[in-house]
Protein backbone atom coordinates (compact mmCIF):
# COMPACT_ATOMS: atom_id res chain seq x y z
CA UNK A 1 0.00 0.00 0.00
CA UNK A 2 0.88 3.25 -0.57
CA UNK A 3 -0.44 6.72 0.84
CA UNK A 4 -1.82 8.91 -1.74
CA UNK A 5 -5.01 10.72 0.09
CA UNK A 6 -4.87 12.02 3.74
CA UNK A 7 -7.26 13.09 5.84
CA UNK A 8 -6.42 15.68 7.95
CA UNK A 9 -8.64 16.24 10.69
CA UNK A 10 -8.39 19.23 12.60
CA UNK A 11 -7.53 22.60 10.93
CA UNK A 12 -5.48 24.15 14.12
CA UNK A 13 -2.21 25.32 13.47
CA UNK A 14 -0.70 21.61 13.17
CA UNK A 15 -3.50 20.95 11.25
CA UNK A 16 -2.85 24.17 8.42
CA UNK A 17 0.65 22.80 8.43
CA UNK A 18 0.20 19.34 7.47
CA UNK A 19 -2.55 20.25 4.60
CA UNK A 20 0.07 22.93 3.55
CA UNK A 21 2.65 20.66 3.55
CA UNK A 22 1.63 17.30 2.16
CA UNK A 23 0.01 19.42 -0.51
CA UNK A 24 2.70 20.99 -2.06
CA UNK A 25 4.44 17.18 -1.37
CA UNK A 26 1.96 15.62 -3.54
CA UNK A 27 -0.69 14.34 -1.50
CA UNK A 28 -4.23 14.60 -1.53
CA UNK A 29 -5.78 16.22 1.38
CA UNK A 30 -9.14 16.64 3.03
CA UNK A 31 -9.10 18.87 5.53
CA UNK A 32 -11.54 18.35 8.69
CA UNK A 33 -12.91 21.20 10.79
CA UNK A 34 -15.55 21.24 13.21
CA UNK A 35 -16.91 24.30 12.81
CA UNK A 36 -17.52 26.04 9.26
CA UNK A 37 -16.23 29.15 10.66
CA UNK A 38 -12.78 27.70 10.45
CA UNK A 39 -12.90 27.05 7.28
CA UNK A 40 -14.27 29.86 5.14
CA UNK A 41 -10.99 31.90 5.29
CA UNK A 42 -9.23 29.12 3.76
CA UNK A 43 -11.97 28.90 1.15
CA UNK A 44 -12.21 32.70 0.63
CA UNK A 45 -8.57 32.53 0.02
CA UNK A 46 -8.30 29.42 -2.27
CA UNK A 47 -6.25 27.58 0.31
CA UNK A 48 -3.61 27.82 3.04
CA UNK A 49 -0.69 30.72 2.85
CA UNK A 50 2.09 28.93 4.72
CA UNK A 51 5.76 30.64 4.67
CA UNK A 52 8.59 28.88 6.71
CA UNK A 53 10.48 26.02 5.58
CA UNK A 54 7.66 25.68 2.56
CA UNK A 55 6.37 28.58 1.06
CA UNK A 56 2.91 29.46 -1.14
CA UNK A 57 -0.71 29.41 -1.07
CA UNK A 58 -1.74 25.15 -1.58
CA UNK A 59 -5.25 24.95 -2.38
CA UNK A 60 -6.94 22.07 -0.41
CA UNK A 61 -9.00 19.83 -2.62
CA UNK A 62 -11.65 18.67 0.02
CA UNK A 63 -12.51 21.30 3.10
CA UNK A 64 -15.50 20.10 5.07
CA UNK A 65 -16.98 20.09 8.62
CA UNK A 66 -18.44 16.29 7.72
CA UNK A 67 -16.26 13.76 9.25
CA UNK A 68 -17.55 10.68 6.46
CA UNK A 69 -16.71 13.35 3.65
CA UNK A 70 -13.27 14.04 5.13
CA UNK A 71 -12.25 10.21 5.26
CA UNK A 72 -14.25 8.55 2.20
CA UNK A 73 -11.69 7.03 0.34
CA UNK A 74 -8.49 7.94 2.02
CA UNK A 75 -5.83 5.93 2.21
CA UNK A 76 -4.72 7.40 6.12
CA UNK A 77 -6.71 9.42 8.64
CA UNK A 78 -4.43 11.45 10.34
CA UNK A 79 -5.30 12.87 14.11
CA UNK A 80 -4.15 16.42 14.55
CA UNK A 81 -5.95 17.81 17.29
CA UNK A 82 -5.28 17.88 21.09
CA UNK A 83 -5.57 15.33 23.13
CA UNK A 84 -9.12 16.21 24.73
CA UNK A 85 -10.80 16.30 21.03
CA UNK A 86 -9.42 12.47 21.07
CA UNK A 87 -13.24 11.38 22.59
CA UNK A 88 -15.04 13.01 19.82
CA UNK A 89 -13.47 12.18 16.88
CA UNK A 90 -13.51 8.71 18.33
CA UNK A 91 -17.15 8.92 18.11
CA UNK A 92 -17.60 10.13 14.91
CA UNK A 93 -15.17 7.27 13.25
CA UNK A 94 -16.57 4.80 15.11
CA UNK A 95 -19.65 4.17 12.57
CA UNK A 96 -16.70 4.64 9.31
CA UNK A 97 -13.78 2.95 9.89
CA UNK A 98 -12.64 -0.51 8.40
CA UNK A 99 -9.71 -2.44 9.90
CA UNK A 100 -7.73 -1.24 6.65
CA UNK A 101 -7.38 2.40 7.04
CA UNK A 102 -4.45 2.98 9.63
CA UNK A 103 -4.99 6.16 11.85
CA UNK A 104 -1.68 8.55 12.74
CA UNK A 105 -2.37 10.43 15.84
CA UNK A 106 -0.42 13.33 15.28
CA UNK A 107 0.52 14.09 17.89
CA UNK A 108 -0.03 11.51 20.55
CA UNK A 109 1.23 12.88 23.30
CA UNK A 110 0.62 10.51 26.45
CA UNK A 111 -0.55 7.09 24.99
CA UNK A 112 -3.06 9.55 23.07
CA UNK A 113 -3.31 5.87 20.70
CA UNK A 114 -4.06 4.09 23.80
CA UNK A 115 -6.83 6.61 25.02
CA UNK A 116 -8.10 6.67 20.92
CA UNK A 117 -8.71 3.50 20.50
CA UNK A 118 -10.21 2.63 24.31
CA UNK A 119 -12.90 5.82 23.15
CA UNK A 120 -13.27 3.98 19.61
CA UNK A 121 -14.14 0.78 21.53
CA UNK A 122 -16.13 2.66 24.26
CA UNK A 123 -18.04 4.42 20.99
CA UNK A 124 -18.88 0.58 19.53
CA UNK A 125 -16.02 -0.05 17.43
CA UNK A 126 -15.57 -3.80 17.49
CA UNK A 127 -13.32 -4.66 14.51
CA UNK A 128 -9.18 -4.61 14.48
CA UNK A 129 -7.79 -1.49 14.45
CA UNK A 130 -4.05 -0.03 13.41
CA UNK A 131 -3.24 3.57 14.83
CA UNK A 132 0.68 5.07 14.89
CA UNK A 133 1.66 8.05 17.00
CA UNK A 134 3.92 10.51 17.27
CA UNK A 135 5.67 11.84 20.43
CA UNK A 136 4.93 15.69 19.57
CA UNK A 137 3.50 17.07 16.30
CA UNK A 138 5.66 16.82 13.35
CA UNK A 139 5.93 20.46 12.75
CA UNK A 140 6.85 23.65 14.65
CA UNK A 141 4.19 25.92 13.54
CA UNK A 142 1.79 28.42 14.37
CA UNK A 143 -0.94 29.74 12.73
CA UNK A 144 0.11 33.52 11.22
CA UNK A 145 -4.12 34.17 10.70
CA UNK A 146 -6.96 32.28 10.16
CA UNK A 147 -6.11 30.79 7.12
CA UNK A 148 -2.38 30.83 7.23
CA UNK A 149 0.67 28.90 8.76
CA UNK A 150 4.68 29.50 9.51
CA UNK A 151 5.92 26.16 9.55
CA UNK A 152 8.97 26.87 11.90
CA UNK A 153 10.99 23.61 11.15
CA UNK A 154 10.16 20.00 11.00
CA UNK A 155 10.54 18.35 13.95
CA UNK A 156 13.96 16.00 13.80
CA UNK A 157 14.39 12.04 14.76
CA UNK A 158 10.85 12.43 15.76
CA UNK A 159 9.93 9.27 17.88
CA UNK A 160 6.97 6.78 16.41
CA UNK A 161 5.46 3.86 18.15
CA UNK A 162 2.37 1.86 16.73
CA UNK A 163 -0.49 -0.20 18.76
CA UNK A 164 -0.84 -2.94 18.58
CA UNK A 165 2.81 -3.31 19.00
CA UNK A 166 2.91 -5.71 16.32
CA UNK A 167 1.82 -3.66 13.65
CA UNK A 168 4.88 -1.26 14.28
CA UNK A 169 6.81 -2.30 10.88
CA UNK A 170 4.15 -2.05 8.58
CA UNK A 171 2.95 0.91 9.99
CA UNK A 172 6.26 2.70 10.21
CA UNK A 173 7.21 1.43 6.48
CA UNK A 174 3.50 3.07 5.45
CA UNK A 175 4.83 6.11 7.25
CA UNK A 176 8.19 6.92 6.62
CA UNK A 177 7.66 8.01 3.15
CA UNK A 178 5.06 10.49 4.27
CA UNK A 179 7.07 11.90 7.06
CA UNK A 180 10.62 11.03 6.85
CA UNK A 181 11.74 11.98 10.43
CA UNK A 182 10.01 9.55 12.14
CA UNK A 183 12.08 6.89 14.13
CA UNK A 184 10.70 3.91 15.23
CA UNK A 185 10.79 3.13 19.05
CA UNK A 186 9.65 -0.01 21.33
CA UNK A 187 6.44 0.86 22.21
CA UNK A 188 3.43 3.31 22.78
CA UNK A 189 4.71 3.74 26.34
CA UNK A 190 8.06 4.82 25.30
CA UNK A 191 7.14 7.55 23.03
CA UNK A 192 3.89 8.34 25.30
CA UNK A 193 6.25 8.70 28.41
CA UNK A 194 9.13 10.67 26.38
CA UNK A 195 6.07 13.45 26.17
CA UNK A 196 8.46 16.97 26.49
CA UNK A 197 5.44 19.28 26.16
CA UNK A 198 4.19 17.76 29.63
CA UNK A 199 7.57 18.17 31.05
CA UNK A 200 8.62 21.61 30.21
CA UNK A 201 5.01 23.63 29.66
CA UNK A 202 3.03 22.13 32.74
CA UNK A 203 5.46 23.67 34.98
CA UNK A 204 6.05 26.75 32.79
CA UNK A 205 2.56 27.90 32.99
CA UNK A 206 1.81 27.36 36.27
CA UNK A 207 4.81 29.43 37.36
CA UNK A 208 4.38 32.56 34.62
CA UNK A 209 0.35 32.23 35.77
CA UNK A 210 0.16 36.02 37.12
CA UNK A 211 2.36 36.67 34.12
CA UNK A 212 -0.01 35.45 31.41
CA UNK A 213 -2.92 36.98 33.53
CA UNK A 214 -1.69 40.27 33.78
CA UNK A 215 -0.03 40.94 30.23
CA UNK A 216 -2.24 38.55 28.18
CA UNK A 217 0.45 36.02 27.16
CA UNK A 218 2.54 39.25 26.02
CA UNK A 219 5.94 37.44 26.11
CA UNK A 220 8.16 34.97 24.59
CA UNK A 221 6.96 31.90 26.41
CA UNK A 222 10.48 29.82 25.97
CA UNK A 223 13.29 32.89 25.69
CA UNK A 224 11.18 35.01 28.92
CA UNK A 225 9.43 32.16 30.50
CA UNK A 226 11.66 29.52 30.99
CA UNK A 227 13.84 31.10 33.69
CA UNK A 228 16.73 28.86 36.00
CA UNK A 229 14.07 28.46 38.55
CA UNK A 230 11.42 27.43 36.08
CA UNK A 231 14.21 25.52 34.53
CA UNK A 232 15.19 23.74 38.10
CA UNK A 233 11.60 22.53 38.94
CA UNK A 234 11.62 21.13 35.36
CA UNK A 235 14.61 19.23 35.71
CA UNK A 236 12.84 17.55 38.69
CA UNK A 237 9.71 16.81 36.81
CA UNK A 238 11.89 15.07 34.12
CA UNK A 239 13.67 13.12 36.89
CA UNK A 240 10.38 11.57 38.50
CA UNK A 241 9.26 10.38 34.45
CA UNK A 242 12.80 9.09 34.58
CA UNK A 243 12.45 6.68 37.59
CA UNK A 244 9.34 5.62 36.02
CA UNK A 245 10.18 4.84 32.84
CA UNK A 246 13.20 3.04 34.65
CA UNK A 247 11.33 1.00 36.89
CA UNK A 248 8.97 0.07 34.16
CA UNK A 249 11.51 -1.08 32.32
CA UNK A 250 10.70 1.13 28.80
CA UNK A 251 13.45 2.98 27.08
CA UNK A 252 13.67 6.76 27.79
CA UNK A 253 15.96 9.89 27.63
CA UNK A 254 16.36 12.97 29.41
CA UNK A 255 14.25 15.87 28.20
CA UNK A 256 17.04 17.78 27.04
CA UNK A 257 18.83 15.06 25.32
CA UNK A 258 15.03 14.66 23.73
CA UNK A 259 14.92 18.45 22.90
CA UNK A 260 18.27 18.18 21.25
CA UNK A 261 17.55 15.18 19.47
CA UNK A 262 14.37 16.82 17.94
CA UNK A 263 16.14 19.82 16.43
CA UNK A 264 14.77 22.50 19.46
CA UNK A 265 18.68 23.83 20.52
CA UNK A 266 22.19 23.85 20.23
CA UNK A 267 24.41 20.94 21.63
CA UNK A 268 26.29 23.47 23.90
CA UNK A 269 23.21 24.09 25.66
CA UNK A 270 21.77 20.07 25.94
CA UNK A 271 25.71 19.30 27.17
CA UNK A 272 25.33 21.92 30.03
CA UNK A 273 22.55 20.60 31.43
CA UNK A 274 20.61 23.60 31.77
CA UNK A 275 17.03 23.64 30.68
CA UNK A 276 16.83 27.37 30.98
CA UNK A 277 19.81 27.39 28.20
CA UNK A 278 18.45 25.20 26.18
CA UNK A 279 15.00 26.96 25.92
CA UNK A 280 16.55 30.68 25.38
CA UNK A 281 18.59 28.84 22.47
CA UNK A 282 15.52 27.20 21.18
CA UNK A 283 16.07 28.81 17.34
CA UNK A 284 12.39 26.97 16.37
CA UNK A 285 10.79 28.39 19.47
CA UNK A 286 12.30 31.87 19.57
CA UNK A 287 9.76 34.23 18.27
CA UNK A 288 6.72 31.77 20.04
CA UNK A 289 4.67 34.11 22.26
CA UNK A 290 3.18 32.82 25.24
CA UNK A 291 -0.57 31.68 25.33
CA UNK A 292 -2.68 34.36 26.01
CA UNK A 293 -4.83 33.02 28.91
CA UNK A 294 -4.08 29.90 31.58
CA UNK A 295 -7.26 28.37 29.71
CA UNK A 296 -5.21 26.47 26.89
CA UNK A 297 -4.09 23.42 25.80
CA UNK A 298 -0.68 23.94 27.43
CA UNK A 299 -2.73 23.14 31.19
CA UNK A 300 -5.80 21.07 30.01
CA UNK A 301 -3.75 19.00 27.35
CA UNK A 302 -0.27 18.93 29.11
CA UNK A 303 -1.56 18.65 33.01
CA UNK A 304 -4.35 16.53 32.48
CA UNK A 305 -3.09 14.19 29.74
CA UNK A 306 0.50 14.55 30.07
CA UNK A 307 1.50 14.69 33.53
CA UNK A 308 -1.93 12.70 34.68
CA UNK A 309 -1.01 9.61 33.07
CA UNK A 310 2.66 10.23 34.31
CA UNK A 311 1.69 10.11 37.80
CA UNK A 312 -0.80 7.19 36.58
CA UNK A 313 2.24 4.87 35.60
CA UNK A 314 4.33 5.67 38.76
CA UNK A 315 1.52 4.14 40.89
CA UNK A 316 1.82 0.96 38.52
CA UNK A 317 5.45 1.04 38.71
CA UNK A 318 5.28 1.87 42.76
CA UNK A 319 7.26 5.19 41.90
CA UNK A 320 6.16 8.27 43.76
CA UNK A 321 6.08 11.65 41.80
CA UNK A 322 5.77 14.16 44.54
CA UNK A 323 6.36 17.21 42.27
CA UNK A 324 4.31 15.88 38.82
CA UNK A 325 1.42 15.27 42.11
CA UNK A 326 1.69 18.97 43.35
CA UNK A 327 1.72 20.98 39.70
CA UNK A 328 -1.21 18.69 38.91
CA UNK A 329 -3.12 19.36 42.20
CA UNK A 330 -2.10 23.77 42.07
CA UNK A 331 -3.22 23.39 38.25
CA UNK A 332 -6.33 22.07 39.77
CA UNK A 333 -6.69 24.90 42.03
CA UNK A 334 -5.46 27.12 39.61
CA UNK A 335 -8.22 26.77 36.90
CA UNK A 336 -10.96 25.31 39.42
CA UNK A 337 -10.80 22.08 36.90
CA UNK A 338 -9.80 18.59 39.12
CA UNK A 339 -7.27 17.21 36.16
CA UNK A 340 -6.96 14.23 38.33
CA UNK A 341 -10.02 12.69 37.70
CA UNK A 342 -10.76 14.58 34.05
CA UNK A 343 -7.70 14.07 32.77
CA UNK A 344 -6.00 10.83 31.16
CA UNK A 345 -6.78 8.32 33.61
CA UNK A 346 -5.43 4.16 33.76
CA UNK A 347 -9.64 3.72 32.81
CA UNK A 348 -9.11 5.93 30.10
CA UNK A 349 -6.06 4.60 28.20
CA UNK A 350 -7.43 1.17 29.29
CA UNK A 351 -5.22 0.19 31.62
CA UNK A 352 -7.08 0.14 34.33
CA UNK A 353 -5.71 -3.12 37.01
CA UNK A 354 -2.51 -3.83 35.24
CA UNK A 355 0.59 -5.01 36.90
CA UNK A 356 3.46 -4.12 34.38
CA UNK A 357 3.81 -7.55 32.80
CA UNK A 358 -0.01 -6.67 31.40
CA UNK A 359 0.67 -3.69 30.66
CA UNK A 360 4.04 -4.37 28.29
CA UNK A 361 1.98 -6.93 26.95
CA UNK A 362 -1.52 -5.37 26.06
CA UNK A 363 0.57 -2.55 24.28
CA UNK A 364 1.84 -5.08 21.83
CA UNK A 365 -0.74 -7.78 21.29
CA UNK A 366 -4.00 -5.14 21.63
CA UNK A 367 -5.96 -6.95 23.81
Amino acid sequence: MTIKTIAVLGAGHGGLAAAADLGLRGYEVRLHARRRETLDPIIEQGGVDVVGVQEGLVPVPVLTTDVAEAVAGADLIMLVVPSVAHEHYAKELAPLLSPDIPIFVNPGHTCGGLHFVQCLREAGYADPVKTCESVTLTYICRKTGPAGVDIFSYVKKLKFAAFPGKHADELYALMKPVFPEIELRSSVLETGLTNINAVFHSPGMLMNAGWIEDTDGDFLFYREGITPAVGRVIEDVDRERLAVTAALNIPSASFLENFYQAGLTTKEAMESGDISRACIESEPNKSIKSPPSLDHRYVHEDVGYGLVPFAAFGDIAGVETPTIDAIIQLCSQLMDIDYATTGLTLSKMGLAGMDAAALHRFVEEGV
